[in-house]
């Protein structure tokens, strides 16, 4: 659809080139699997345009063994330009009863509010973020606020579920994952290559 015709023709005095350069947020947010797998696909996209990019995970564990994370620090060292930080202490949709997630969330969301600052990137995936949202542990006047105001062409995607209503209002491009089968149903574990 990128390159066909649009359903609208916006009136907005910008030319296609410049309707086509101009950043957008992403959120996808559900219950069913692939949001991180989804984001991670663009990402590469991102990668095999030249841009920077970086992925910070606010839930998942540093101590986790990720295949995406072994892929992107190859892709780092055969080109360069990619970050990969995992704040987390390796729990994601339910919540868990400590300060300690706070904190790190609202020091990740420091950071990352840095290099929105400093374009440090022109792709970030910022992986289960919606979690820290709806728990109140980060600002969303904040996170909105600095994403409507981010400089120069930043794409950002945001995963998680419970997406708050105000950033799927404030997002350009939204994707609900539903879950219809999951083998968790029959009591089957995550497998390795599946979900990690």
């Amino acid at each position: 659809m990128s390159r066909g015709e649009t359903p609208v023709a916006p009136d907005d005095g910008l030319t296609t080139k410049q309707r086509r350069l101009r950043p957008v947020l992403i959120v996808h947010t559900g219950d069913g699997k692939g949001k991180t797998t989804a984001a991670c696909g663009m990402a590469l996209r991102a990668w095999a345009q030249g841009w920077p990019l970086g992925v910070y995970q606010f839930v998942k564990s540093a101590n986790w063994k990720a295949g995406e994370v072994e892929v992107f620090a190859a892709l780092g060292e055969l080109r360069g330009n990619v970050t990969w930080e995992r704040m987390g202490a390796g729990w994601s949709w339910i919540r868990k009863t400590s300060d300690d997630g706070a904190e790190l969330a609202q020091e990740g969301w420091r950071r990352i509010k840095e290099g929105l600052a400093e374009e440090r990137h022109k792709f970030w995936l910022l992986d289960e973020f919606t979690y820290p949202l709806d728990w109140g542990w980060l600002d969303l006047d904040d996170v909105l606020d600095t994403l409507a105001n981010r400089p120069g062409t930043q794409h950002v995607v945001i995963t998680g579920r419970r997406a708050p209503g105000r950033l799927i209002d404030a997002a350009d491009l939204v994707t609900e994952m539903t879950k219809v089968k999951h083998p968790f149903d029959k009591g089957q574990r995550g497998q390795a290559g599946i979900e990690w």
